[in-house]
C-alpha cells in the first residue's frame, strides 16, 4: 500500500512513531483487601448494644434483616435478651400522602427532640419495596440535619420483602433501639396504604400528616387512616398557605366527631405547622405529651402495649405458618400441579385447595 508520507516532496520529514496509549488501570494503585465486619457472640452484641454502640447497633439490625437462618437464630437470641431493656420509649407512628413533607417534618420534629436532649431513631417501613425491590436511603439525606446527630438513628426498611416480614423485622428494631438508649422512636411509613394497620400495631401515638389546598382533604379512602390517627397534623401552613391550612384543619375537625369514640377516651386533635420553617412544632409535641400523660394515668399505655404484643404473637404464627407450608417441597409439586388443572378448568379452586392442604396436613 503506498502512503503519502513516502512521497518524494515529503523526503526531507521524519515520521516519528507514536505513543502507545496508558493502561485503563493505574499501575500505581495498590489492592485494597475489604475488610470483613467482625462477627459477634450473642453476648457481645447484647453488650454493644446496652452501651448504646451504634455500630454494633447497626450489624444487629442487620442480622434482624437477613433472610439467612442463621442470622435469624442469632438475631432472635439478641433479641429475646435485649427484651428486659426494651419498653422504655415514646412509640410514634407517622404517616401521610406522597409529597406532604413526612422527611422534612421528621428533620424537624428530630430537632426539637434534640433540643429536649432526647435520643431518637427512627425507622420506616416500605410497602412498596416488595415490587419495586427499592429502598428509602434517600430519605435519609432528605433529613440533613437529623442524619449528623450524634443521638439519633436512621434506619431505612428492608430493600426487599413481604409487608408483614418488613413490619415484624421494624418491630423487632424497635426493642434493639430501645435496648440502645432510645427513648423516643418513629416508625415512618411510605405513602398510604396497607402499612398504616402494622405502624399503628406497633406505636403508641399515631400522627396523621395532611396537606391543604390539594382538593381531596376528605376523600372517603383516607377514612379508615383517619379513624387510626390520634392527631391530624397539615404541613406547609406557611406564607399564602395558612388560610387554606387553617380552613382544612377546620373541615378535619368537623370530621373527626363524626367519627366513634376512641377506646382510650381521647380525643382527636387537628394542629397546623411548617416542616420547612419548623413553625407549630412545639404545639404537637406537647400534644403528644398531654396524651402520654393521659394514657398512661388511666393506665391505656400499658394495655395497649400488651394488646400489640397478643397481635404479634398471632402474627408471627400466621407467618411461620405460611412460611412452612409454602417451602415444603412436596407441597410446591403440588400446588403447581393444582395449579394447571384449576387455569384449565378441570378442578375448582376450591376442591383444589382442599386438596393441597389434606396433603399438607397428612404430611405433618
Amino acid at each position: 500500500m503506498n502512503h503519502i508520507e513516502n512521497d518524494e516532496q515529503y523526503k526531507g520529514l521524519a515520521v516519528n512513531k507514536g505513543v502507545a496509549s496508558p493502561p485503563t488501570i493505574n499501575p500505581y494503585l495498590k489492592k485494597q483487601r475489604r475488610e470483613r465486619k467482625p462477627e459477634y457472640s450473642v453476648n457481645e452484641y447484647v453488650e454493644g448494644i446496652l452501651k448504646g454502640d451504634i455500630t454494633i447497633l447497626s450489624q444487629a439490625v442487620t442480622l434482624v434483616e437477613s433472610t439467612l437462618p442463621q442470622h435469624s437464630k442469632i438475631a432472635q437470641e439478641v433479641i429475646e435478651k435485649c427484651l428486659p431493656h426494651s419498653g422504655n420509649s415514646l412509640r410514634i407512628g407517622i404517616t401521610g400522602v406522597p409529597g406532604g413533607g413526612k422527611s422534612t417534618s421528621i428533620d424537624s420534629f428530630g430537632m426539637h427532640l434534640m433540643a429536649r436532649n432526647k435520643k431518637l431513631a427512627v425507622l420506616a417501613i416500605d410497602p412498596s419495596s416488595e415490587l419495586t425491590k427499592g429502598s428509602i436511603l434517600g430519605d435519609k439525606t432528605r433529613m440533613e440535619q437529623l442524619s449528623i446527630q450524634k443521638n439519633a438513628f436512621i434506619r431505612p426498611s428492608p430493600s426487599a420483602g413481604s409487608l408483614g416480614g418488613v413490619a415484624r423485622k421494624t418491630r423487632e428494631t424497635i426493642i434493639l433501639c430501645e435496648a440502645a438508649g432510645f427513648d423516643t422512636i418513629f416508625v415512618e411509613t411510605v405513602g398510604v396504604g396497607q402499612s398504616e394497620t402494622a405502624v399503628r400495631s406497633m406505636v403508641d401515638f399515631f400522627l396523621l400528616i395532611q396537606l391543604a389546598g390539594t382538593g381531596d382533604e376528605l376523600q372517603g379512602i383516607k377514612r379508615g387512616i383517619m379513624e387510626m390517627a390520634d392527631a391530624i397534623i397539615i404541613n406547609k401552613a406557611d406564607g399564602n398557605n395558612v388560610d387554606k391550612a387553617k380552613l382544612a384543619a377546620g373541615q378535619f375537625r368537623n370530621a373527626l366527631h363524626l367519627f366513634p369514640p376512641t377506646e382510650s377516651g381521647w380525643i382527636p386533635k387537628v394542629l397546623t405547622y411548617s416542616g420547612y420553617y419548623g413553625t407549630g412544632i412545639k404545639d404537637i409535641f406537647d400534644m403528644i405529651d398531654e396524651y402520654e400523660s393521659m394514657a398512661r394515668e388511666s393506665g391505656y399505655f400499658l394495655h395497649k402495649r400488651n394488646q400489640q404484643n397478643k397481635y404479634w404473637m398471632y402474627e408471627t404464627i400466621d407467618e411461620q405458618l405460611k412460611d412452612h407450608f409454602y417451602g415444603n417441597p412436596e407441597i410446591k409439586a403440588i400446588i403447581e400441579n393444582k395449579e394447571g388443572l384449576v387455569m384449565g378448568g378441570e378442578v375448582s379452586s376450591f376442591i383444589a385447595a382442599k386438596d393441597i392442604l389434606d396433603r399438607y396436613f397428612k404430611s405433618i
